[in-house]
């Protein structure tokens, strides 16, 4: 395989969505195990088993869409669309890289990881054969795989977590679904359905009303968790309502970005472009590990 071949797998990969799965870090954060080496090591593992897994399974929405994004006017630029990665090729990279994370999540950390793992990998297949297509569902799905993750992060470490905080994750993830829903449907306008068909089903000012509701539910439920008595008496201090600003602060910025800059489409593009989301992250960050383990 040349290096040109490889350079385009690793491309139809998204290493920049990779950053969907920091969230596999909340639990280690969250856990206060942080500063544990030996678990902090099966975080970094469990990190990179779904970056390549997630990688796998935008290949395969490639292959699957492979017509549909050749008419598309950004994802005609991907490697299989733009004619740059054979198919062929492709395919025989997925099949070999999901052997490999299949075989280093079982040798590196343990079963439970492996069975979320390929939970994972099924509800995406599921995805992007039928459920994508089904309104509402789709946005779920979407949402299912970030609470995957988190499960999959608390199993590498073999450590609970809160179900505040997978609400949270729930209610954060259908936000950032439905957001790249309305950026679709406004980019694309009158060729949406020909893109996704999902997007018929769907209007603006729908997706408004239902952003409406999540982000309403998923500033309460952080506030709720913050303050809650269990998380008081688990962690041994209330500061941990001290983060709420950034949180208040990230969505509104989201916000603004969706409605006022019509981006959103792409939440890693933002996290990774838009400095004062980044800013605002890194604030979040820094001030709850102080919290934690201070």
């Amino acid at each position: 395989m040349s290096n040109n071949a490889l350079v385009q797998i690793l491309l139809s990969m998204r290493p920049r969505q990779w950053t969907k799965n920091l969230i596999i870090f909340a639990p280690i954060l969250f856990s206060q195990n942080l500063l544990n080496a030996p678990q902090f090591n099966k975080s970094i593992i469990a990190f990179s088993v779904f970056c390549v897994l997630s990688g796998c399974v935008y290949i395969l929405n490639d292959l699957i869409d492979l017509q549909q994004d050749k008419n598309h006017p950004l994802k005609c630029k991907r490697p299989l669309a733009s004619g740059k990665l054979k198919p062929i090729t492709a395919a025989t990279a997925l099949l070999v890289l999901l052997i490999i994370s299949g075989v280093c999540a079982f040798v590196l950390l343990n079963t439970s990881f492996l069975y979320i793992a390929a939970g994972y990998l099924l509800l995406q297949v599921c995805y992007s054969v039928y459920l994508k297509h089904v309104v509402i569902i789709d946005v779920f799905c979407i949402s299912l795989g970030f609470l995957l993750r988190v499960g999959a992060g608390a199993e590498a470490i073999q450590v609970s977590f809160s179900t505040w905080l997978l609400f949270c994750t729930l209610l954060l993830s259908l936000f950032l679904a439905l957001s790249k829903r309305r950026h679709e449907l406004i980019l694309l306008e009158d060729n949406a359905i020909n893109h996704r068909k999902i997007l018929f089903e769907y209007s603006p000012h729908l997706l408004d009303q239902m952003i409406s509701i999540v982000t309403t539910a998923t500033v309460i439920a952080y506030i709720l968790y913050t303050v809650a008595d269990d998380t008081i008496a688990h962690f041994g201090t209330d500061k941990l309502k001290y983060t709420v600003p950034f949180v208040l602060y990230g969505i509104f910025r989201y916000l603004y970005l969706i409605h006022q800059k019509n981006e959103g489409g792409s939440p890693e593009k933002v996290l990774l472009n838009d400095k004062p989301i980044l800013f605002s992250v890194v604030l979040y960050a820094i001030t709850a590990a102080v919290i934690l383990y201070s």
